[in-house]
């Protein structure tokens, strides 16, 4: 399949796996249209057009021409300089043509507006009963915070060594996040699981989970004890990177019991706990590759795909799990 053709299969799979619902999207992009067709000419120029089709920021093609024919990819959950330098000699070297590096970490501008998908999490916040202005006046805060700390970082270095190496670069972050997000969140729902031992056996029960066991960095519960009861369960896994530090209280007086997540830092940890609210590490790297996979089996149907797997990422079909 063509570049364009399967970043814009990633966007629409993100856009329909988005818990927010077709509705809201459609508003989101709506928005943005309305905002393009108001802008001045010289604004007008520099306006980024994915957005009026891409509601993800942190998800773009970073170099290489649209029109590119994509056969074999290689995909790593961090694709960084040296990441770019093994496909090129996998290219070069081993005689292994790649036609595309997949990063599921934003790089290039795609990093530097990753605080912009944050806003994600204020809607789901909301939809589990926290009180909207309360989270979004808390998301405020930790964008801000987000967006000051990536003001430095030279975001372009991976992208830069893929253009000079002439090899095709694109990420894809939030669409993924929302896959994996939204198939745990049906699989508790589904499944209903009475403790945390329950719920820990049904993420062990996944094939990226179970490997992650074999690595050492399995399912884990950081807050609570393994025969505690989940109560409601809220699945904490999609909108760009760790929320408000301080939004564990409004999650329990909401009704949440349990949250998992890909990982927790250990300021929010312990405000968890203040809260008595019940933690269950999934496994970020883990977690991630989930949402890739289930990604990757959607946009498959587009064409089949050949992939080299690097970086923590393994490819697992749905016909093999």
């Amino acid at each position: 399949m063509k570049l364009d053709t399967l970043y814009r299969k990633a966007v629409s799979v993100g856009i329909a796996r988005d818990l927010r619902g077709p509705e809201e999207m459609r508003r989101i992009l709506a928005a943005e249209e309305e905002k393009f067709r108001k802008l001045p000419p010289d604004e007008a120029e520099s306006f980024d057009l994915d957005r009026l089709f891409n509601p993800f920021a942190d998800t773009r093609v970073l170099t290489g021409s649209p029109e590119t024919e994509v056969g074999r990819v290689i995909v790593g959950i961090d694709m960084e300089v040296a990441e770019v330098l093994l496909a090129h000699v996998l290219n070069r070297d081993l005689g292994r043509r790649i036609d595309l590096v997949i990063a599921h970490h934003p790089e290039g501008p795609a990093l530097a507006r990753m605080h912009d998908v944050m806003r994600l999490q204020s809607e789901l916040l909301a939809a589990c009963g926290v009180n909207v202005s309360v989270a979004e006046q808390l998301l405020d805060k930790r964008m801000g915070e987000v967006e000051r700390r990536l003001l430095p970082v030279n975001h372009t270095r991976a992208v830069d060594a893929a253009r000079l190496l002439g090899l095709p670069m694109m990420c894809v972050h939030t669409p993924a996040d929302n896959c994996v997000t939204a198939h745990l969140t049906e699989l508790f729902a589904r499944e209903k699981p009475r403790t945390l031992k329950d719920l820990v056996a049904l993420l062990k029960a996944i094939p990226e989970y179970r490997k992650a066991v074999r690595l050492s960095a399995g399912p884990k519960i950081v807050s609570g004890a393994e025969n505690a009861r989940c109560g409601r369960v809220f699945v904490d896994m999609t909108g760009g990177t760790e929320g408000p530090k301080t939004i564990f209280e409004q999650h329990a007086v909401a009704g949440v019991s349990t949250i998992v997540a890909m990982h927790v830092g250990e300021e929010a940890l312990e405000n968890a706990k203040k809260a008595n609210l019940n933690v269950v590490i999934a496994g970020h790297v883990s977690s991630d590759t989930l949402g890739l996979n289930l990604l990757f089996d959607e946009v498959e149907a587009e064409g089949r795909l050949e992939f080299v797997a690097t970086s923590g990422f393994e490819r697992i079909r749905k016909e093999d799990r």
